[in-house]
């Protein structure tokens, strides 16, 4: 792993290797970058812009123009997010600006960066409240939450039927989860749930809840929980003897290790929304898998996907961008702003095509509408992932 120096507590990468091939009187185009690097995999995602950056300048840089990156760790924490984005606009004078990783930082970075006029591109960040502020100088390269809150709704319904059973516990996160499903499959299709319950706190034991849900007949069984009460939900659904035939559906926490670990084969057939999956059987996907075990030792998930693709669609932004470069920093950043703007039907490693336009609204801005659907194929300590399918919402969708 490259060294990153520590600098005002951040971590401070800058490419200073200087290439003959680009011409030292042109200035150079600079990237600020803010995002969480706690741990050993967001330290990678730091070395993979820098990696990124360094092989650009290595043919040339871009225009001719040598790219400067610099980048500061957030920690997660909105304060120091502010305090980079500041930093990023007014003292390190960058033409753009990447992150952050946590919608909690981002949210109050927007403020800062759109009264600076410098355009920030989001790789990680997915709350909805990003972009519902307006800013014309934001970009959002992953799915929204407004997209996620409904894309199981959508799936379900349209791959397993609107018979839905739902059994819930009493966290707001899980009830929500239910909540959205129930309103999206009402205002989408008029059909009301065919069971619904919330159990107890602390409740282990579905089997009565399961048992009215199996005389439904239902087509789909929503089990909404914290990761213990999902597995035992969907576990006791076999115990009780809802059939094979009816789909299972969990709520976001099935992406975590412990749901098809514990649940076994009860985790087979269980779906749930990503914006990458490393089982993706797309030539471009298998590449990219295989180039980030080989350089990084890890298994790529859509952190690794979303920065990957947002670094491929700048490039040429920028390239369009510098070519009217003159020494006026705000014309500059304006044509980036509008470069970026100007990106339709870029297609990468995300489910599907992202697209941005000139508004700042939600709907310009919010530039993947595709999330994909993750499906367990084997539970267990070895389990296995399939892509099931992918959704996609109009622009509007969620708001």
């Amino acid at each position: 792993m490259k060294k990153i120096s520590i600098i005002f507590s951040s971590i401070v990468l800058a490419t200073s290797l200087l290439v003959t091939s680009i011409a030292q009187a042109k200035d150079p185009i600079k990237i600020g970058v803010s995002f969480r690097m706690l741990s050993d995999v967001g330290y990678k995602h730091g070395e993979l812009i820098q990696d990124t950056v360094e092989e650009w300048n290595s043919t040339g840089g871009i225009n001719g123009r040598k790219v400067d990156l610099t980048l500061y760790n957030d920690e997660c924490k909105s304060e120091k997010g502010v305090a980079n984005a500041t930093k990023l606009a007014y003292q390190d004078n960058v033409h753009v600006i990447i992150g952050s990783s946590c919608s909690s930082v981002t949210l109050p970075m927007v403020p800062v960066i759109t009264k600076a006029k410098v355009p920030q591109i989001i790789p990680h960040s997915t709350s909805s409240k990003i972009t519902l502020q307006g800013s014309e100088w934001i970009f959002r390269v992953p799915v929204s939450s407004r997209f996620y809150k409904i894309v199981q709704a959508k799936f379900t319904a349209e791959n397993a039927g609107t018979k839905i059973a739902h059994i819930y516990v009493p966290d707001q996160a899980s009830m929500d989860f239910s909540k959205s499903m129930i309103a999206y499959v009402k205002q989408e299709y008029g059909v009301d749930p065919v069971y619904e319950a919330q159990a107890g706190e602390k409740e282990t034991d579905f089997r009565s809840y399961l048992l009215k849900a199996k005389a439904t007949n239902p087509d789909a069984l929503v089990c909404s929980g914290l990761v213990d009460e999902t597995v035992r939900c969907l576990v006791q659904s076999y115990e009780v003897g809802i059939p094979k035939s009816v789909a299972r559906v969990a709520n976001s926490v099935a992406s975590k290790v412990e749901v098809p670990t514990n649940a076994g084969s009860a985790a087979v057939g269980v779906s749930y929304a990503a914006a990458f999956a490393a089982s993706d059987t797309r030539p471009i996907a298998k590449d990219f898998v295989k180039h980030i075990k080989k350089r990084y030792g890890v298994v790529p998930g859509h952190d690794f996907s979303q920065m990957e693709d947002l670094l491929t669609m700048l490039k040429p932004a920028l390239e369009k961008a510098s070519k009217g470069f003159n020494g006026d920093l705000a014309a500059e950043r304006l044509a980036v702003r509008d470069s970026i703007a100007g990106i339709t039907n870029f297609t990468g490693l995300a489910s599907g095509p992202i697209s941005f336009c000139a508004a700042g609204t939600p709907e310009c801005r919010d530039g993947n509408r595709t999330p994909v659907m993750i499906e367990y194929t084997k539970g267990g300590k070895n389990w296995k992932t399939k892509v099931a399918g992918t959704v996609t919402f109009n622009a509007s969708a969620g708001l």
